[in-house]
């Protein structure tokens, strides 16, 4: 067998040093091998020139690693964040005065061939320190989360510094969180300043084969201690969700609708269907849970549950037409079992995390059939009811 030497090229690395540039790495070379740096110092065979080349490179290495660390950092923390989310206040304010919600609330959204955006922007008539001292607490998104109708429980974990939100989504009716599916998220605290929150969930896989599941919030003061809100929630999925879904609205889901209104077919406007519509659901019920949570802190810490269930039930019947599944009464005695579930859960009862495959497709279904699971076609359109200053989207 004839071996063959391949000539290892140099590594040349300049840094300024005394207003000058130096090349640090000079005689040092590396060489790669099945994609792993291997780092050889021929040109320097003394102990003393050996040592010097290789710590010329580990300084080189902890330099640039450092940098990335700093840079990645800074791009998280986002320091314009409060100037940029308030500069969509006064762009806004005509709308948020004015809207078919009756509330200081505006939406938006997006779809694409797979992937749906919903942006919400609102005003809390709460001081923006009661908003960041409620909100950057992992614990209290369970508070929150847990008041959605198709959210079953929901725990908080913690290992090493990352959190971990846990939400197990399932039929609308009362269910174990046993026969739910779980949606972990992660959950980062972007920014935390004196005048600026954000904060990041996210989860690369979800229900229903969807992926890239991203729920952020952003908070800033305005004047006369309230509070300028953004939250956004949204998800990609891929051929097999797409699949299932449109099966899904184009059967038993066809008559759920949004809240944005689309121009259709013969000059009529319709409520947007399908995922964008089930995205668009979702992120109302979702921001008027952080509103109803943030409403009710003033109550003593045994009252809130209640507060908290009549409350949500309460500001979500205002949007009847696609918001309402279930009387007030069964509500109420459907989470109150839930919540139930969730605290034992969280104290340790995790048993029920451990599901199997067909365990899994299980509560895809359930999933499908609470009618909140993503979708591609609009079927089963339904007229638009009159909507004053609502802005007209196109599909």
């Amino acid at each position: 067998m004839t071996s063959t030497t391949m000539k290892e090229p140099a590594v040349t690395v300049m840094m300024k040093e005394g207003g000058k540039m130096k090349n640090i790495t000079d005689g040092c070379r590396v060489a790669l091998t099945n994609r792993v740096i291997l780092r050889r110092f021929p040109s320097l065979p003394s102990p003393t020139g050996r040592f010097s080349c290789k710590l010329r490179l580990s300084m080189l290495l902890l330099t640039v690693w450092g940098a990335l660390l700093a840079g990645s950092g800074a791009a998280w923390a986002d320091p314009g964040g409060g100037e940029r989310l308030l500069a969509r206040y006064p762009v806004l304010k005509a709308e948020l005065d004015k809207n078919p919600f009756g509330a200081p609330i505006h939406l938006d959204s997006t779809e694409t061939s797979r992937s749906v955006v919903v942006d919400m922007y609102g005003v809390f008539p709460h001081p923006f320190a009661v908003i960041k001292e409620a909100l950057r607490n992992p614990p209290n998104w369970c508070d929150i989360t847990s008041l959605h109708i198709n959210v079953k429980a929901c725990t908080t974990a913690k290992s090493g510094d990352q959190w971990y939100v846990t939400i197990y989504n399932g039929r609308k009716y009362y269910q174990p969180p046993s026969d739910a599916y779980p949606l972990k998220l992660k959950f980062n605290l972007a920014s935390d300043t004196a005048d600026y929150l954000n904060i990041n969930m996210s989860a690369d896989q979800g229900p229903l084969h969807t992926k890239d599941h991203r729920i952020n919030l952003e908070a800033a003061p305005l004047d006369n201690d309230k509070t300028f809100v953004h939250f956004s929630y949204t998800y990609s999925y891929g051929p097999m969700a797409k699949m299932a879904i449109k099966s899904y609205f184009a059967t038993i889901g066809r008559d759920k609708v949004g809240f944005s209104v689309v121009a259709g077919k013969g000059g009529r406007y319709y409520y947007v269907g399908g995922v964008r519509g089930a995205v668009e659901r979702n992120t109302v019920r979702y921001y008027l849970a952080v509103e109803t949570f943030v409403d009710t802190l003033k109550y003593p810490a045994g009252e809130r549950l209640e507060k908290r269930l009549s409350r949500w039930y309460d500001l979500t019947s205002r949007y009847p037409r696609q918001l309402k599944e279930m009387d007030k009464a069964e509500y109420l005695a459907t989470k109150r079992r839930e919540h139930g579930n969730m605290i034992t859960l969280q104290k340790g009862n995790l048993s029920s995390e451990q599901d199997s495959e067909g365990a899994a497709s299980g509560r895809i279904r359930a999933s499908l059939a609470a009618g909140e699971a993503a979708a591609q076609t609009n079927a089963g359109q339904t007229p638009a009811q009159t909507l004053p200053g609502q802005r007209v989207a196109a599909d």
